[in-house]
């Protein structure tokens, strides 16, 4: 067992078949569904650097398993300006099965990980949209970002080495990870464990070419930060 973990929350478009989003499919392949090209991505830079993965299995339309358990838009009706109708008819009773059946076991799963081999550096592997539908007139220029909340140990290294390898690096940006930052706050920062979040722009990672020559340059990058937290 690796004691580098990747986690990818969003890496799967997949709505199973017995739940209806009543919207059409086309958004299924837009980032609202899915981090555009982390699947991918994250294969190969486990395969590239030894890392265990684990990746999100369902699309965050169904649920959103980067939120906490009681967030609002933890089953989200709409999301960058598009209505989500089969989620805003979601039942109580619907949402806790919902719940039940995705974001519990999905998270039990991560921490009987980091329980059975505590690892020393865990990657989460994410990708953004170059501009929102909601506020096209706002660029996102960064090729990547790294989100943080309060331990940025790992942060610190990670964009010192990003911005050293000529890449365009947001600190804390597009998102902030003060904000957004579920799935490292309850099973990194609550272990005390360090993390390197990452935010791969979208467009950048679309495509095989593209992914292979982003496994090209966070490969070494990762390495470099997991280096700095050998015992």
């Amino acid at each position: 067992m690796s004691d580098l973990l990747l986690i990818a929350d969003h890496a799967s478009n997949h709505v199973p078949g017995d739940i209806d989003l009543d919207i059409d499919p086309v958004l299924l392949n837009q980032h609202m569904a899915i981090d555009i090209g982390v699947a991918p991505l994250g294969r190969l830079l486990c395969e590239r650097l030894g890392m265990d993965g684990i990746f999100g299995p369902v699309s965050r339309l169904v649920i959103d398993l980067n939120r906490e358990e009681d967030a609002a838009g933890l089953i989200p009706t709409e999301s960058d300006g598009f209505s989500i109708p089969g989620n805003a008819l979601l039942t109580a009773e619907g949402r806790h099965a919902r719940i039940e059946h995705f974001w519990r076991p999905y998270h039990a799963g991560i921490a009987r990980r980091i329980a059975d081999a505590r690892p020393r550096l865990i990657v989460s592997l994410h990708s953004f949209t170059p501009r929102l539908s909601t506020r096209p007139q706002e660029q996102r220029p960064w090729q990547v970002g790294v989100l943080y909340n309060q331990d940025d140990r790992a942060a610190i290294v990670g964009i010192a080495a990003l911005r050293a390898a000529g890449i365009e690096t947001g600190d804390n940006e597009p998102y902030s990870g003060k904000v957004l930052n579920a799935t490292m706050n309850l099973h990194a920062e609550a272990n005390g464990i360090a993390y390197l979040g990452l935010e791969v722009r979208q467009d950048l990672i679309g495509d095989d070419a593209g992914v292979a020559q982003w496994g090209d340059r966070l490969a070494p990058v990762i390495a470099r930060v997991a280096d700095s937290f050998r015992s």
